[in-house]
């Protein structure tokens, strides 16, 4: 049994769509003019693939070459078109288009709508890239009619939002030659979209840079008036290019509504030959951190759309948005082949390297502005210190760093090493995922005694960088939770209390004691030199993954096995003084004190204690023995 297509039928809305369009209309926006340059950057981009398509395909154009996006406007009627004459849609393109969200953005999106973590609909919006049904904010029913370039047929889909649409076949008079047209039927308080004045507001503000020509009429009758002349700005020279008309484009290119915190535009000349316009957001985008890490710049030869996926950048700058425009690449290079380009190559490097220029260049003259940046986008960055080997030294000039010589301020690495202590040569840094729980950490007894700044490592990356990138000025880079501490060489401040030049032998008695008792939980036990106050803490052997390192790879499931980790004994705690003290009829009161201490220095770096309830058990005894002193 077969179905005729071309009859119209009516479908209903996969899930996540029609609890998205019921969420759009009876939600409270700050701005519903979103809805125009959305529609309007749709139609862009479908005149943008058709140029694509005919650079193979050229008599896809027929007798219509120049792409154009026209607006009509009928107040009478209370409707409103935006049309294009780009690549248009077959019935199944338009079901998979209109009736299906595939991005995964679609849920968190949903979700932040629900929980009310903004009053910004239209920042939303932007992020999650579900701008056609933004028309349900001011229409309450949508019919799109389409014919795909070089189709003999033509199609309509229709909604109002509340469910289910309707599809099928018209007639071709009842259809743009080619294109899209989209019909909003308005609300009666949206009515004022159907001015002239606020349309053509409207398109210069938010669309008057996208690369295809735009018009309007102002009514059926009229003759359509071009509002958008659909130069590339990237094309323009930076003198004659406005703040507003740079913001205006990047809110196009980005799909977001904040301030860029950077613009950088520029043309090299020479063997290659290209013009770029990009921009570093001022937010984070939602797709920042997905897994396949895909940047977001777009690739144009000679004004043609060619594609976004051709990974312009490294990965670490994929929060970078903007374009390149190539003289030098053929027009007819397929996306696949274009990977593989020499010339490509060339631009790939050219384009990275001017970008973190730019970034050197803020962070040296506006310290508060990239500040900004490195706050959004560090944790991005810090992944070149592990990836890409050549740039590395342009990204430690980049990076910053809080310290516990720092508080809020964040710290070059040429700030630390200024600041080294007399006899200190290393960089001593302390990772893990809670910067308070570092900051007091007892590992840094010994460090802040001495005045020596530590930095503090918080994201995951800062434990893979750190095992790759082994120096930087050549002072080489030291965990203080990893080998021996070493502190020898650097004299205390004035204020620190000075420790005893040798351990006693009551001291050394009971630390090889406790090293009898853990067994193999641990594979030493020794005096530290870096505890001043706490009794005990835990360290990774000298060779190895430190103590984060090791919980990271162990957690991911790359670890097979985990190193046995060193128990320092601080000599001057007055806890493990009259511990050392006891005498042998102690004997049973001492193994406790050992597993109890063991299990403290676990507490005190972030783990469990080794055994639960064999530490519930030694600390109930523990308070029974207090309780009977009493």
């Amino acid at each position: 049994m077969t179905t005729d297509r071309t009859a119209a039928e009516t479908k209903t809305f996969e899930a996540d769509v029609a609890r998205l369009l019921h969420l759009m209309v009876h939600s409270v926006y700050s701005d519903r003019d979103v809805f125009l340059r959305e529609l309007i950057s749709n139609a862009a981009d479908a005149c943008e693939k058709l140029r694509y398509e005919a650079i193979s395909q050229p008599e896809l154009f027929g007798d219509d070459p120049q792409p154009r996006i026209t607006i009509t406007a009928d107040r009478d009627k209370r409707q409103l078109s935006v049309e294009d004459n780009g690549i248009g849609m077959s019935r199944d393109e338009m079901v998979e288009a209109l009736g299906t969200i595939a991005r995964s953005g679609t849920r968190a999106f949903m979700e932040s709508m629900e929980a009310g973590k903004t009053a910004d609909g239209t920042q939303l919006i932007g992020q999650f890239g579900i701008g056609f049904y933004s028309a349900f904010m001011v229409a309450d029913r949508v019919d799109v009619t389409s014919r795909r370039a070089g189709g003999e047929e033509a199609w309509r889909w229709s909604s109002d939002g509340k469910g289910a649409y309707e599809i099928g076949s018209v007639p071709l008079d009842e259809a743009p030659k080619r294109g899209t047209r989209v019909v909003l039927h308005l609300m009666e308080d949206a009515n004022s979209y159907t001015e002239a004045f606020r349309l053509e507001r409207l398109v210069k503000s938010q669309s008057g840079h996208v690369p295809v020509p735009i018009a309007l009429v102002e009514k059926p009758s009229a003759e359509p008036k071009e509002v958008a002349d659909g130069t590339a700005l990237w094309m323009r020279p930076k003198s004659e290019i406005k703040p507003e008309e740079y913001t205006d484009f990047y809110r196009n290119v980005s799909g977001q509504y904040d301030e860029p915190a950077a613009t950088i535009h520029f043309r090299a000349e020479g063997r290659q030959e290209y013009s770029v316009l990009a921009f570093i957001p001022g937010s984070r985008p939602f797709d920042l951190f997905d897994q396949d890490r895909k940047g977001r710049m777009k690739l144009y030869v000679r004004r043609v759309f060619i594609t976004d996926d051709a990974d312009l950048l490294p990965r670490y700058l994929r929060f970078v948005r903007g374009v390149v425009d190539s003289a030098d690449l053929p027009l007819n290079v397929s996306r696949e082949m274009i990977q593989e380009s020499p010339l490509l190559a060339a631009i790939r490097k050219g384009v990275a390297n001017r970008i973190l220029a730019e970034l050197a260049r803020l962070a040296e003259n506006e310290a508060e502005a990239y500040a900004g940046i490195w706050e959004n986008f560090g944790t991005v960055l810090k992944e070149g210190l592990y990836e890409d080997y050549e740039r590395r030294g342009q990204l430690f000039k980049l990076a910053r760093f809080r310290s516990t010589a720092s508080g809020e301020t964040l710290r070059s690495l040429d700030d630390y090493v200024a600041s080294m202590k007399a006899g200190q040569k290393a960089i001593f840094f302390i990772t893990g995922d809670d910067r308070a729980r570092l900051e007091t950490s007892p590992q840094l007894e010994g460090f802040k005694a001495r005045g020596i700044e530590v930095l503090l490592l918080t994201d995951p990356i800062d434990s893979f960088w750190t095992t790759v990138a082994p120096e930087y000025e050549s002072k080489p880079f030291r965990s203080v939770t990893q080998g021996a501490a070493d502190l020898s060489d650097i004299p205390l401040l004035d204020d620190a209390a000075k420790p005893d030049p040798e351990t006693s032998s009551e001291i050394a008695t009971f630390i090889a004691f406790v090293k009898t008792v853990l067994g193999d939980a641990v594979s030493d036990v020794k005096a530290s030199g870096r505890l001043t106050e706490s009794p005990v803490c835990l360290v990774a052997p000298a060779h190895g993954p430190d103590r984060q390192f090791e919980r990271l790879l162990n957690a991911a499931g790359r670890l097979d096995k985990a190193a046995k980790p060193i128990l320092e004994i601080n000599p001057r705690n007055d806890r493990i003084v009259a511990l050392a003290r006891l005498g042998k009829g102690e004997r049973a009161f001492k193994e406790d004190a050992a597993h109890l201490l063991y299990d403290e220095a676990r507490v005190l770096d972030g783990d469990k204690p080794a055994d639960a309830r064999a530490f519930s058990e030694r600390l109930a005894r523990l308070v029974a023995r207090g309780l009977r002193k009493n």
